[in-house]
């Protein structure tokens, strides 16, 4: 839960002041097209934001369970699951919106896209797969690892990149993203070190 606010507040600070998050978050409840809520940003977060409770009720129930069991580390790989899927899926499911680019666009030249980018941007595209960076080394010893998760974030990213222009979705597939998001996923698996690095 910590995790998810922290991942929030993240988002608030980067798009701006809370006033002006607050009015984008309400945008969707001013209308009742369903496109409005699933297939645009403002939407998209607010669902997420909405759904927040749900995922903190599904982290309990599921360490409930796995306690009963007599699992162990139940809370741990419950909020790691959770952790991961929740602070993950918003995020794609908003990058694999219809963009406005007339066309799909691919560029393939490192550190050109990166330079004009806002700050929002670059805060965005960290944040894309920070959660499966901070929560995936807690739950798969396998992957405890900076390298790794920096591996995992750049083919998690590539593969979406990839769909971004498979699907003509106009928007930039850019290797700028895939580095700015496989360098969100390492910093946030240094952020949850202390909890993995002493339990491999």
């Amino acid at each position: 839960m910590l995790a998810g606010l922290a991942i929030l507040g993240a988002a608030i600070a980067a798009f701006g002041p809370v006033g002006m998050v607050l009015r984008m978050l309400s945008l969707p409840m001013r209308s009742p097209d369903w496109h409005v809520w699933v297939g645009t940003f403002n939407g998209v977060a607010l669902i997420a934001v909405a759904a927040f409770p749900l995922a903190a009720l599904l982290v309990w129930a599921l360490a409930r369970r796995r306690s009963a069991a007599g699992a162990t580390s139940a809370w741990r790989r419950s909020l790691a699951e959770v952790g991961i899927v929740y602070g993950t899926v918003p995020w794609v499911w908003m990058i694999l919106l219809p963009g406005d680019e007339g066309g799909a666009v691919v560029s393939l030249v490192p550190l050109r896209d990166l330079v004009t980018m806002d700050t929002g941007q670059v805060v965005g595209n960290l944040l894309v797969f920070a959660a499966l960076g901070f929560f995936t080394p807690l739950r798969f010893t396998a992957l405890a690892s900076v390298p790794r998760i920096l591996a995992l974030g750049a083919a998690c990213s590539a593969l979406v990149e990839t769909a971004q222009y498979v699907l003509q979705l106009s928007r930039v597939s850019s290797v700028d993203d895939v580095l700015l998001n496989a360098t969100g996923a390492a910093l946030a698996a240094l952020a949850s070190r202390p909890w993995w690095h002493t339990t491999r």
